[in-house]
């Protein structure tokens, strides 16, 4: 079970990675909000398309807890991506890498808060070795540059959605015992509903930019692997081993991110991206290793 959920989380830092350098890409080619709607609009057409014998087979129980599974769409789904896209409009991409590094450690404090569970010494030291690879990166090797950033309300904006996200991880544990299939597919309405007011805010103000050839590229990327696939994976990964364990991957997504852009985008890999994808590696299994020896949650 843990090396399915090793394997879940990866894929799903890496399609998060891959969106960051999507999101460079769609810059002039479709708007955030627009892109943000037009991605859910597909994921939902496909999960109908792939999943309404699971979803009826299941509707009683979604009927039952409908207003917490549209909470889990438009929470986790669409008001994250609404804040993180507002911040970068007033913060840089740096400050943004780095106030993300930030959800594990919120989620281990939401988890002490709320049911008492403690970290292990060697969580604490696996996140810290996870942290020093992400700035690594966020610095570009010059950890001295990071004592020049300015913090902004694009920075705030930033810890908004850091602690948005950190919140939706921790509630997966009340998440209703459905097939998987029933469960993405009520979120993923919740999303499109919450980022329909959203779109239309955008066209009020005049900046929405349907997409071009590139930006549909992009919506289907979106929606298919960040969008789709990964909220699957994701959910698995913290049912498998828990929101504390699973959220210490998130701090891979800038170090996969960074080799996509290299390998997509054109940009140089350096030395220190290698050295921080190690602290990353490392830090994670450092942390699994002396996790606390606590009963699993059950897979439905």
């Amino acid at each position: 079970m843990n090396a399915r959920a090793y394997f879940y989380l990866g894929i799903t830092a890496l399609f998060w990675g891959g969106n960051s350098v999507a999101g460079k890409m769609a810059v002039g080619h479709v708007s955030p909000m627009m892109l943000t709607t037009l991605r859910w609009l597909l994921a939902l057409a496909v999960i109908l398309a792939l999943m309404t014998p699971q979803i009826r087979r299941d509707w009683q129980k979604i009927r039952q807890h409908w207003l917490q599974l549209l909470a889990y769409g438009a929470v986790g789904f669409t008001m994250f991506n609404a804040f993180l896209y507002s911040a970068v409009q007033y913060t840089s991409a740096i400050n943004a890498v780095i106030l993300q590094a930030g959800i594990p450690m919120l989620i281990f404090i939401f988890n002490f808060a709320l049911f008492k569970m403690k970290a292990s010494l060697a969580q604490v030291i696996g996140f810290t070795v996870t942290l020093i690879g992400v700035l690594i990166t966020a610095a570009h090797g010059d950890l001295g540059s990071l004592m020049r950033l300015s913090f902004n309300f694009g920075d705030a904006l930033m810890i908004l959605a850091c602690i948005v996200y950190a919140a939706y991880t921790v509630a997966l544990r009340w998440k209703p015992a459905m097939h998987w299939q029933s469960f993405i597919a009520a979120p993923a309405f919740g999303a499109l509903l919450s980022a329909i007011p959203l779109l239309l805010w955008e066209i009020g103000k005049g900046t929405a930019i349907m997409p071009d050839a590139t930006g549909w590229a992009i919506v289907i990327y979106a929606a298919i692997f960040p969008s789709l696939m990964s909220q699957v994976l994701y959910v698995r990964g913290v049912e498998m081993i828990g929101a504390n364990r699973a959220g210490l991957f998130i701090n891979a997504i800038p170090v996969f991110g960074t080799l996509l852009s290299v390998l997509l985008v054109g940009e140089i890999f350096h030395p220190f991206h290698l050295a921080a994808l190690a602290l990353v590696l490392g830090g994670i299994a450092i942390a699994e290793r002396g996790r606390p020896k606590l009963p699993r949650w059950p897979i439905s």
